[in-house]
């Protein structure tokens, strides 16, 4: 299935303005990217995946890795990319990754994506994307599955400045929002849900002996 076939057709138009808004603030939040019907048909997908399937979240990689529901409580589902729901979505997301590699000179190599449910009531504490262990992590995404979500709700992206306490952007996990930003440089958190959240989340990594330019 191709992309354009499920995809909005601002989908390819609005990979310039995620790299100019990359290039420019290393932040992009942007609505309206993928296709209401798509979207509908991806989350009843991603909600049909075997229950036993969804893993407590860790922190940490490798070694390091541990769990810490003082931490994080969400419950996640690592996809392995042959999923035939996501193909689209991975055509996209290819699509991207070669965009910022063409204009910014990233190096991304790669792409990989879990499906998160956030119960009510879970949160995940203020932290980075990038493991301390490596810089492999270099660019994240965050394509958001929620219907009818208000702020009543909760369970808001909250953006921090590098090296700071100034919160930058509070985000509502809106049905089809997409964040993506530059992983070793902004922290962040989910606040407490008040109803389950879901959202297809990925990174984008580089080959550890690479130094990106930008």
């Amino acid at each position: 299935m191709g992309l354009f076939s499920t995809l909005s057709p601002q989908a390819a138009s609005q990979l310039d303005v995620i790299v100019s808004g990359l290039y420019s603030t290393g932040f992009v939040v942007l609505d309206h990217v993928f296709d209401d019907n798509y979207l509908t048909c991806l989350l009843k997908e991603l909600i049909d995946l075997n229950p036993q399937e969804f893993k407590p979240a860790g922190i940490g990689r490798e070694d390091a890795y541990q769990k810490n529901k003082f931490v994080r409580n969400d419950r996640i589902h690592w996809l392995d990319g042959d999923e035939s729901f996501l193909s689209s979505y991975l055509t996209w997301a290819e699509s991207l990754r070669l965009a910022v590699n063409r204009r910014l000179f990233l190096g991304l190599y790669e792409y990989e994506c879990m499906f998160a449910h956030y119960p009510e009531g879970a949160f995940y504490k203020r932290h980075i994307d990038a493991f301390k262990t490596g810089i492999n992590r270099r660019l994240s995404t965050v394509l958001y599955l929620n219907p009818q979500w208000g702020p009543q709700d909760g369970g808001e992206l909250v953006m921090y400045a590098p090296d700071s306490n100034r919160i930058t952007h509070q985000i509502l996990p809106t049905m089809g929002r997409l964040v993506v930003f530059l992983s070793e440089e902004f922290p962040h958190e989910v606040l407490p849900a008040k109803r389950a959240r879901y959202s297809l989340t990925g990174w984008y990594r580089i080959n550890e002996g690479h130094h990106p330019a930008f």
